[in-house]
């Protein structure tokens, strides 16, 4: 019936975010979600033009990065991908998936991602590791990262001061920028707080 696969997928998408009254948040994931799976890149896949060229403009498109598991996220390949689907991505971020893998348990900060994104995005997900409450660090550092983003957005002089004077502002840390081992310490703080408080639960 269709020329092709995004063709396809566009088609019914389109129809079921029109059957749904076009809410404000829909959210599609095109087979090519990465930049190692497009060929041969996100600029040149016939597969991506044609998604951008056919889905409708309120429907956002997810993307994990360079790979499935990006360790990096530049604005420079978000701009690119932001030019072929004709829309900003939503990131799913599978920093700290273990799924895949569920002896592998990243309790880093959230790093890797470079400033200035927040604007190149309409939304980011953070998909956590299986384990609940080793969420805590991701989740945290997330956290300061974004509000880090959002001063830079609201403040480009002052980026970040708000975070940098939350942190503590250590030694070896750009002033106004995210420091992903301020971040670190930060969580873990509060991490340490929040066992106490539950180990003082009754019954704990």
């Amino acid at each position: 019936v269709f020329p092709s696969l995004a063709q396809a997928q566009a088609s019914v998408a389109n129809e079921v975010y029109r059957e749904l009254g076009q809410p404000s948040v829909f959210l599609f994931c095109p087979t090519e979600y990465c930049s190692s799976l497009c060929s041969p890149s996100p600029s040149q896949s016939c597969y991506l033009l044609t998604l951008g060229q056919e889905l409708l403009p309120g429907i956002s498109v997810i993307w994990t990065g360079p790979k499935v598991v990006s360790q990096e996220l530049s604005a420079t390949l978000l701009e690119e991908v932001e030019g072929v689907l004709q829309r900003c991505p939503i990131i799913w971020d599978n920093l700290y998936a273990n799924d895949y893998d569920c002896r592998r348990v990243f309790l880093g900060p959230y790093t890797g991602r470079a400033p200035g994104l927040v604007p190149r995005l309409r939304g980011l997900l953070l998909n956590p590791n299986c384990e609940l409450q080793a969420n805590f660090i991701p989740i945290h550092t997330l956290g300061s990262w974004f509000r880090n983003e959002l001063g830079s957005c609201a403040h480009p002089d002052h980026a970040g001061m708000e975070t940098a004077a939350a942190l503590g502002d250590s030694q070896g840390s750009q002033e106004g920028s995210y420091s992903p081992q301020d971040a670190l310490e930060l969580a873990l703080r509060d991490w340490v707080a929040e066992i106490n408080r539950q180990a003082l639960e009754p019954g704990r």
